[in-house]
C-alpha cells in the first residue's frame, strides 16, 4: 500500500473518531431507538479503501465477504444481493428454474407460510404465480404453530417459506421432517436471525436455501444488502444466474472466459459459438451489491459474535425486569432446541378493559422509548390484500395472528442499548402499570 493511500486511511480513522463516533444514549434525555446500527472506524477504513479502487460494482470485497460469510455459517455457498427483500426474491425465483426438472415450482403450486410477518416473504410467492397458504402462530414464540403445519399440506404443496421471527428460530425439526416426507423445498428467511442456531446449526443453513438482510436495523449492516446461502451447487448456480441478469455465464464482473468455452458452445436455438456472456438461462435481474457496501459488511462480520452476545444479554435483562408484569403482558419465549439471536423483544398485551396497545406505546414513545409493531400484523388485513384479488388459502384460523395485529409490539435489544437504558425502560413499564 502506497504512503498516500495509507495516509488517507489513517485520516479517515481520525475523522470517524472525531466526527461520527457514537455517544452513549442517555435514557430520559435521548430517544432509545428500537433498532440501530453500530459502526466503528474500521468500517469507515474499509469503505474508503473500497472507494479508492473506483471499481463501483461487486469486486474484491464482495468476493471476500461471500467466502467469509459462508465460512462463519459453515455453509458452502453465499451470493450477495442488494437487500434482504431481493434475497427472498432470488431464493424463491431460483426454485422455478427448469434446471430443477420435475421439482421446479410452477404456477399454481402452494407454499406454506404465516400471515404474521414481513411482506417480502410473501411477495415472491405471489409474483411467481403461486399460492401462499397461511397458518397461525404461537403467541410466546411468534413462530408457526407446530401442530397446524401438516394440516396445511395438500397435493399442490411444493414448498415451505417462513421467517425466524425476530431472531427466534422456528421448529426446523418438524419442517425438515415434513419436507422429506412430502418432498418439499424449504426456504428459511433468516433476515432477522443472523447468528441464531437450531440444534447447534445456524439458521439459514438447515433448509435448502437461507436468506439474510444487512439493512442498518439488522444484526450487521452494509447499509443496503442481503445474502442468499445454500449448500447445493446446482441451486447456487441458479441463484447466481437470477441475481446476475439471468445469464448462464458464471464469470464475475470484469472477468471473461474462465471456462475457456466462451465461443464454442451451443445454447438453446442460438447459433453455435454465441458469446456465452450473453446467453440467458433464466428471467433474472441485476441485484448485486457495490464493493463499498460489501467492504463495510466484511468489517461488520468481525463484530457479529459481540453483537449477538449483546442482543441476547439485553433480551435476558428485559425479560427479567418485565417478568413481574406477567399478569398484564405475554412475554416472549425461545423455541426448544434453539439459540436465538434476538432482533427485538416482542410483547403482547393481555386483553383487558382498561388500556390497549396504543395507550402503552404512546406512553413509551412520550418517554423516549422506541417501539415497533410486529411488521404486517395480519398481512391479509393490509391494503395490498384487501384491495387486490390475490389468490391465497388459510388453513385453520388466524386467531393469534389477529391478536398480534391488535395487541403486539416490540422494543429494542440492539447493542447500542445500555444496562442503564434497560433499567429506565423497565421502570417506565412499572410506572404505566402502577397507574
Amino acid at each position: 500500500m502506497d504512503n498516500k493511500k495509507q495516509n488517507i486511511l489513517n485520516l479517515s480513522k481520525e475523522y470517524f473518531n472525531e466526527n461520527i463516533s457514537y455517544k452513549t444514549i442517555k435514557p430520559g434525555v435521548d430517544y432509545i431507538p428500537a433498532s440501530g446500527k453500530v459502526l466503528d472506524e474500521n468500517d469507515m477504513v474499509n469503505l474508503i479503501d473500497a472507494s479508492l479502487d473506483m471499481w463501483l460494482t461487486a469486486g474484491r470485497y464482495s468476493s471476500a465477504f461471500e467466502k467469509e460469510f459462508a465460512k462463519i455459517l459453515d455453509a458452502k455457498y453465499c451470493s450477495l444481493v442488494n437487500s434482504g427483500s431481493s434475497a427472498n426474491l432470488v431464493a424463491f425465483t431460483a426454485l422455478t428454474s427448469y434446471k430443477l426438472g420435475e421439482r421446479r415450482l410452477k404456477e399454481g403450486d402452494e407454499v406454506i407460510t404465516v400471515a404474521a410477518g414481513f411482506p417480502t416473504t410473501i411477495s415472491p410467492i405471489i409474483q411467481n404465480g403461486m399460492i401462499p397458504v397461511f397458518i397461525d402462530v404461537d403467541l410466546e414464540t411468534y413462530d408457526y404453530k407446530v401442530d397446524d403445519i401438516e394440516n396445511a399440506i395438500s397435493d399442490k404443496t411444493k414448498a415451505i417459506f417462513m421467517a425466524h421471527t425476530l431472531g427466534n428460530p422456528f421448529d426446523l425439526n418438524k419442517v425438515m421432517e415434513l419436507a422429506e416426507k412430502y418432498n418439499l423445498w424449504v426456504i428459511e428467511d433468516s433476515c432477522d436471525a443472523l447468528g441464531a442456531k437450531y440444534n447447534g446449526k445456524y439458521t439459514g443453513t438447515i433448509g435448502h436455501i437461507g436468506t439474510f438482510s444487512f439493512y442498518p436495523a439488522h444484526h450487521i449492516t452494509m447499509g443496503e444488502g442481503g445474502a442468499v446461502v445454500t449448500n447445493d451447487p446446482l441451486l447456487y448456480n441458479i441463484i447466481t444466474s437470477v441475481r446476475d441478469w439471468g445469464r448462464d455465464c458464471i464469470c464475475p464482473p470484469g472477468k471473461d472466459n474462465i471456462c475457456k468455452n466462451r465461443f464454442t458452445q451451443k445454447h438453446g436455438e442460438l447459433p453455435i459459438g454465441y458469446d456465452h456472456k450473453y446467453v440467458y438461462s433464466h428471467l433474472g435481474y441485476n441485484l448485486k451489491v457495490t464493493d463499498m457496501q460489501a467492504a463495510i459488511g466484511l468489517s461488520q462480520l468481525n463484530k457479529l459474535k459481540y453483537f449477538k452476545h449483546k442482543r441476547n444479554e439485553n433480551f435476558k435483562k428485559l425479560h427479567k425486569g418485565l417478568s413481574r408484569l406477567n399478569k398484564y403482558l405475554i412475554l416472549p419465549k425461545e423455541t426448544e432446541k434453539s439459540e436465538p439471536s434476538w432482533f427485538g423483544f416482542p410483547i403482547t398485551i393481555i386483553k383487558n378493559d382498561k388500556y390497549n396497545r396504543n395507550d402503552l406505546i404512546n406512553f413509551l414513545e412520550d418517554n423516549k422509548i422506541g417501539t415497533r409493531l410486529l411488521f404486517a400484523g395480519n398481512i391479509l388485513k393490509q391494503p395490498a390484500f384487501t384491495r387486490n384479488n390475490y389468490n391465497y388459502k388459510v388453513v385453520g384460523d388466524l386467531a393469534n395472528t389477529d391478536t398480534i395485529m391488535e395487541s403486539t409490539f416490540w422494543i429494542g435489544v440492539w447493542p447500542g442499548i445500555t444496562e442503564e437504558c434497560i433499567d429506565y425502560i423497565v421502570d417506565k413499564f412499572n410506572v404505566f402499570f402502577s397507574n
